[in-house]
């Protein structure tokens, strides 16, 4: 059973969902899950408590990690040598089913903003600078509109904000006039915060990358990957958690390539070969 606690006890793995836990109602279910996964796989999990300000690059340096979801951009730079485990399928129609997410680019709703062009010459927030959907992505799209004579497009960066919470709430008080946000993060906050969606707007997408993926340390067992990685794509289709994919907007899991991620990074050398080192 998934515990909150030390793991280690008993060759309990360590669990952890905050990329991914945005409120309190998708971290009860993220529990649940792992709850679910750890029974089902025989492989005992602990839910670990790294919210903020603790460092996500702290958690991913852990020996002991069963199921911790890991940005793919860091995954790539750190060697791919965490074991995936399995990666998250949206339900949203937009990934037709798919392991694999967009970032969009957010503004209040009664913002003059209706196309990303008209934020240009304001300020845009950001998350931190090793994250692909609030740093490396928006990056990397943002090169089809510099030229020549505008090499830089924002009178300023807002940020690091860290989390999506922070850099959302940089948009709603005025700080910040547009953010990137991770789109399957914003969508579980637009589903357990019903008075968001009239506050904000969508004016425009990345194209699509591989969904972060739960991981495992690198010393962990094949045998324990293994079970963990069934029980998580059997929860896909698991009646008992029916109500917990949905507070999850979840259609299921699926097993992704170690490969598929060095987009991100070939996304970052396009950048730099632009000389666009950070998206302003």
């Amino acid at each position: 059973m998934a515990v909150a606690g030390e793991s280690g006890k008993d060759g309990a793995l360590a669990a952890n969902a905050r990329m991914y836990a945005p409120n309190a109602d998708a971290a009860a279910a993220w529990r649940a899950l792992f709850d679910w996964v750890s029974a089902r796989s025989g492989v005992p999990l602990v839910v670990l408590d790294h919210g903020f300000p603790a460092r996500l690059e702290d958690l991913w340096s852990r020996d002991d990690l069963g199921a911790a979801f890991m940005c793919g951009w860091p995954f790539v730079r750190a060697g791919s040598r965490h074991r995936i485990v399995a990666a998250p399928v949206p339900a949203a129609a937009r990934y037709g089913g798919r392991a694999e997410y967009r970032t969009d680019f957010v503004v209040r709703a009664e913002s003059a903003i209706h196309r990303l062009e008209d934020s240009f010459g304001r300020r845009l927030a950001f998350t931190v600078d090793h994250s692909h959907s609030g740093y490396n992505a928006p990056r990397h799209h943002l090169l089809r509109f510099r030229k020549a004579d505008r090499p830089t497009l924002y009178a300023a960066t807002v940020g690091p904000c860290v989390t999506p919470k922070r850099v959302l709430d940089a948009v709603l008080d005025g700080s910040a006039d547009v953010a990137p946000l991770d789109g399957y993060t914003l969508e579980l906050m637009l589903r357990h915060d019903p008075e968001l969606g009239p506050r904000i707007r969508i004016v425009a997408s990345t194209d699509p990358v591989p969904m972060p993926p739960l991981v495992a340390s690198p010393s962990v067992p094949d045998a324990a990957v293994e079970a963990l990685r069934a029980a998580f794509l059997a929860s896909g289709e698991a009646p008992a958690l029916t109500a917990v994919r949905e507070a999850l907007a979840l259609a299921g899991f699926a097993v992704t390539d170690p490969a598929d991620y060095a987009v991100t990074e070939r996304w970052a050398a396009e950048a730099l070969a632009a000389g666009y080192p950070a998206p302003a």
